[in-house]
């Protein structure tokens, strides 16, 4: 077995303090069930911030358009659930699907063209979805949303209530289910090609590295992510509108991973955690100024140092390539 094998096996370990930290969330919206709505909100942008991560993080795929694939994965669970079948397990597989394909089809777009070119092309694919989904006002319900979806019991038996502990329970069920797939992802010889890719694309080309399936791939993959985050924030809210394909979520989903860190897939659960409740404890206090203080959080936080705030408390995470 070689070198590098050996150190792929060695990150793709799974340590004692992470088993227990996952039981702990899986259980958090049974112990904190006061906070279950908000815990199901960071799940949600914890997975959408992870698929950003595995083409940002690591394969160097700049996008201000992620929302494009967030989107399509809300409607299409939604549009499923209201016209088809209320199933939560069969929604959450047509979101991913739908995007899944979106993201094989516009996988081509990003292959070619420097970084700016790439961040103008994703951020144009966004709007483009979001004016159709406001043209299509008949089967999206325009600006108003697609409203009246209801869900049914998940796995036959557990009832979506309004206290949101089985929504929570679900959305961190998801998390942890496409975590272990995005780590087994990127702890793989695979993995370890896309990292080559985003440190020198010329470089990698020169070994014979195939950049343009690779690319594709993970972008393809990241956008059947970003769907599920779509899916669930739809079915655990019985709504999708317009803003999920907006500008803004793609840009809040930016500065999660600047919170928690690029390259790592715990960065955005942390990005995730410390965003949501920064915003809802911020808000509560001053409803009228806080995205001020989270962006003085924000600027703070990239002069000072994400290392220097956060490591203390993280910098054991970081070990292999997680």
């Amino acid at each position: 077995m070689s070198a590098t094998q050996n150190l792929l096996q060695k990150a793709g370990r799974w340590k004692l303090w992470e088993a227990a930290l996952w039981l702990l969330a899986l259980a958090s919206p049974f112990l904190l069930s006061t906070h279950a709505l908000i815990i199901n909100e960071i799940a949600i942008v914890a997975l959408f911030a992870l698929s950003l991560d595995l083409i940002l993080g690591y394969a160097g795929i700049v996008s201000l358009g992620h929302a494009a694939f967030f989107g399509m994965g809300a409607y299409s669970a939604a549009l499923f659930a209201k016209f088809v079948m209320p199933d939560p397990l069969v929604g959450l597989a047509v979101g991913m699907a739908s995007a899944t394909v979106l993201g094989a089809l516009c996988s081509a777009t990003i292959i070619r063209g420097t970084d700016l070119t790439r961040l103008m092309v994703t951020l144009g694919v966004g709007l483009i979805l979001m004016e159709l989904a406001n043209k299509l006002d008949w089967l999206t319900g325009g600006a108003d949303g697609l409203q009246g979806v209801v869900m049914g019991p998940l796995l036959g038996r557990f009832e979506f209530d309004l206290s949101g502990r089985v929504a929570a329970w679900y959305s961190l069920s998801v998390l942890l289910l496409l975590f272990v797939l995005a780590r087994r992802f990127v702890n793989s010889p695979f993995g370890a090609t896309l990292k080559a890719i985003r440190d020198n694309r010329l470089r990698a080309m020169a070994v014979g590295i195939p950049v343009t399936s690779r690319l594709s791939v993970v972008y393809t993959v990241a956008a059947a992510m970003a769907g599920a985050s779509g899916a669930l924030l739809a079915q655990t809210s019985g709504f999708a509108s317009l803003e999920f394909f907006a500008f803004d979520r793609s840009a809040d989903v930016m500065l999660v991973l600047v919170i928690g860190g690029t390259g790592w897939l715990y960065g955005g659960v942390v990005g995730a955690v410390v965003f949501k409740l920064l915003q809802d404890v911020i808000s509560s206090i001053t409803p009228q100024y806080w995205t001020f203080w989270i962006g003085l959080f924000l600027v703070v936080l990239v002069l000072v140092g994400r290392e220097r705030l956060i490591r203390p408390w993280t910098w054991r995470w970081r070990g292999g390539g997680q």
